[in-house]
C-alpha cells in the first residue's frame, strides 16, 4: 500500500447525499478481483448512458477535474453494500481523500485499509471547501497527515481528527498484510520453536 504522508491536488465537488457503494461502482463492474481496471467503471450511471456513451457534465470528466486526488463529498458517502471495490475505484481513478460530513462505517474503514484517508468534518467546513472546489482547476488543497491540516487555496487551514492507529498505518503505508509482516521476527521465531516440538505439522 502507498504511504500518506502530504498530498497537494485538485479537489473535486460532488454535494450529493447518500451516494452509496453501487453508485461508485456498479454491480457489473464486480467480477474481478484486480483492484487495477475499475477506474472505467467509477461512477459509471452518472458518467454513461445506457447505451454506454458519455454523459455531459459529470464533475471528474471535466477537463479541470480529471485529474483530481480530493473528492469534497456530501454525508453519508459510502453506504450500501459493503463492496471494497468502492474503493478500489476510486484508488483507481487516483482518489486518495475523501472529506465529507459522514460516512457509512464499512465504506469508511475499508478506505483506510486501501490507502485513501477519509475525513469527516462538520457540514460548515465542507461547505467552505466545497466552494473551493467549484474554482476548477484553482481548486488546489493540500492535506497533511502527521499534522492533521487541511489547507485551502486562499491559505486558511481547517484541522481534522483521525484515528492514531490508523494514522501510523497510512504514514508507514501498511495494509493488514503489512502489519503482520511487522512481526515477521516473532513469526518466525515461533515457527522455528514449533518445528522443533512438532515436526509432524511441517509434513
Amino acid at each position: 500500500m502507498d504511504k500518506f504522508t502530504t498530498l497537494r491536488a485538485v479537489a473535486a465537488p460532488l454535494p450529493m447525499v447518500n451516494v452509496d457503494t453501487d453508485k461508485i461502482i456498479p454491480k457489473q463492474f464486480l467480477k474481478t478481483i484486480k483492484r487495477t481496471g475499475l477506474a472505467k467503471g467509477l461512477f459509471y450511471e452518472l458518467r454513461f448512458d445506457h447505451d454506454g456513451q458519455p454523459k455531459d457534465g459529470f464533475v471528474l470528466d471535466q477537463p479541470a477535474y480529471r485529474e483530481a486526488k480530493i473528492l469534497i463529498a456530501g454525508p453519508n458517502f459510502g453506504c450500501g453494500s459493503s463492496r471494497e471495490h468502492a474503493p478500489w475505484a476510486l484508488l483507481d481513478f487516483g482518489i486518495r481523500c475523501i472529506i465529507a460530513p459522514s460516512f457509512a462505517d464499512i465504506f469508511y474503514n475499508n478506505c483506510f485499509k486501501n490507502g485513501i484517508l477519509p475525513i469527516k468534518l462538520p457540514q460548515e467546513q465542507v461547505d467552505l471547501l466545497m466552494d473551493d472546489a467549484e474554482r476548477g482547476s484553482n481548486a488546489i488543497v493540500a492535506i497533511d497527515l502527521e499534522s492533521q491540516t487541511i489547507t485551502g487555496p486562499d491559505g486558511g487551514e481547517i484541522g481534522f481528527e483521525v484515528d492514531p492507529f490508523r494514522k501510523h498505518c497510512l504514514l508507514n503505508g501498511l495494509d493488514d498484510i503489512g502489519l503482520t509482516l511487522e512481526k515477521h521476527t516473532a513469526i518466525d521465531s515461533f515457527e522455528d520453536s514449533q518445528r522443533g516440538s512438532q515436526p509432524w505439522l511441517y509434513g
